[in-house]
This record gives structure tokens, C-alpha cells and sequence, in this order.
């Protein structure tokens, strides 16, 4: 049975959709069956280039990604989550929808690199190194025993990678 993971940040525009394209890639890569979306709580309706250009640059598939609100996923033809991950800390302090299936919450919080100072050039290197960072944690998911963990065991597994 596919685990469904819902990455949530404010916009949608940046770290959630790095999260998604992130988790996706490796799913499919180390053949488990887990699907990754990204919503936001006021999506801005468009991706940021620099979270587009980080992930073709190193060679992830972008296409059919989109800045999208979390409503589209708090519908009873929705896909079911079992994970929400929150990626932003204003996303993580907002009260969220009812979602179907009472999913294992948890929050790993990042910094906006649509934020970081500097040139083109050092906003380029925040964008790759919050997809590196956000990569890293997704590896650690997959690595997790979905299929055996209950809620409990889940929570405390994502706190711990949360931790790392």
C-alpha cells in the first residue's frame, strides 16, 4: 500500500516543492512505494525558478509540479495521507485542515532561501543547499519502516529525523 506524504509550506513555492520533487525522486529510486505532494496554506500560485533550476541541476524531474493550497488535499476524493510534513514555521504554527485519515504530523523547519542575502549567486547556493538538506531528510523517511511503524512508533521516527 503506497504512503502518501503531504509537505506543507506557507506558499508552496519553495521548500515544499523541493521536499515533494525530493522524496519523489528517491522513492522511485530506491523502489518504495511512497508518493509525495506539496500544498500551501496562501499558495502564491507560481514556483519559485531557483527551487526549479536547484532540482534540474541535479538532474530531478520538475515537471507537472505546481503551487497548490492544501484544500485540494482536505477533500473526501483526496488521496489519503499517512505522513504531513510541515516545512516552514509559519505553515507549522497555522491551524490546519481536518485531514482524512488522521495523518502522523510532524514539522521540520527551514529556512526560506527566497530570503537569503546576497547576490544571485549566494541565492542560487541556498536554494541547492536547502534541496541537499531537504534530500537528506527524505532519504532518512525512506529509510524508516513505513509499512511496520503505528502512529506512535511513526511520530517518534519523524521527531527523530527531525532531530538529525
Amino acid at each position: 500500500m503506497t504512503t502518501n506524504v503531504l509537505i506543507l509550506c506557507t506558499h508552496n513555492s519553495a521548500r515544499s516543492v523541493l521536499a515533494e520533487a525530493m522524496l519523489n525522486h528517491l522513492a522511485e529510486r530506491l523502489d518504495r512505494d511512497v508518493r509525495a505532494f506539496s500544498a500551501g496554506s496562501a499558495p502564491s500560485g507560481r514556483i519559485n525558478p531557483l527551487a526549479i533550476e536547484a532540482l534540474q541541476t541535479a538532474g530531478i524531474a520538475t515537471g507537472g509540479y505546481r503551487s497548490k493550497s492544501w484544500d485540494e488535499f482536505a477533500v473526501a476524493d483526496a488521496p489519503t495521507m499517512r505522513i504531513v510534513i510541515t516545512v516552514c514555521d509559519s505553515a507549522a504554527q497555522e491551524t490546519c485542515p481536518y485531514w482524512p485519515g488522521g495523518p502522523v504530523q510532524a514539522h521540520w523547519g527551514y529556512p526560506d532561501p527566497s530570503n537569503a542575502p546576497g547576490d544571485e549567486v549566494a541565492r542560487r547556493n541556498a536554494f541547492e543547499l536547502t534541496r541537499q538538506a531537504l534530500g537528506y531528510r527524505m532519504l532518512q523517511l525512506l529509510r524508516l519502516p513505513l509499512e511496520r511503524l503505528d502512529d506512535a512508533a511513526l511520530k517518534q521516527a519523524l521527531v527523530a529525523v527531525s532531530a538529525s
